[in-house]
């Protein structure tokens, strides 16, 4: 069984409080393929809450210690989504997932092009802490 943002089933678990529900995405969920994780409430934070980014570079970065994950309000959030990424690996190996099928831009989730720290709405070239965390452990991550 493979694993998908659970924003992308329907839940509303979206910093905004909102769901990104992908219909392909919902339809294998339904179909018992998917296993719905979501790696900030995993780490124990609620929807809605503040928008938070990567600042100094990628999920790579905040894994190795370079980089970090900062809330719009300035708060730090750099644990809860490294301990987020690390709950996501679990149940993704759990599982035996081969994929994740992940919400893009996220700073957890996002693969390929993340928000750039700067809270602008501008893009940079990376990886969410949590996908970044199932790409080094050999999980296909699929961006939707």
């Amino acid at each position: 069984m493979d694993i998908a943002s659970a924003c992308l089933v329907g839940c509303k678990c979206r910093y905004d409080g909102e769901a990104r529900e992908d219909k392909r995405v919902k339809q294998m969920y339904e179909r018992g393929e998917l296993r719905a994780v979501c790696p900030e409430q995993l780490a124990g934070l609620r929807a809605p809450r503040c928008p938070s980014e990567i600042a100094g570079g990628d999920g790579n970065d905040v894994l190795e210690g370079r980089a970090r994950v900062a809330a719009r309000d300035g708060g730090e959030l750099t644990r809860q989504f490294i301990e987020g990424a690390q709950k996501t690996l679990e149940i993704a190996l759990a599982c035996g997932a081969r994929r994740a099928y992940l919400k893009s831009k996220s700073p957890s989730c996002g693969c390929g092009r993340i928000y750039d720290g700067t809270f602008s709405g501008k893009l940079r070239n990376g990886d969410g802490v949590a996908a970044a965390l199932l790409k080094k452990h050999g999980i296909e991550v699929v961006e939707i």
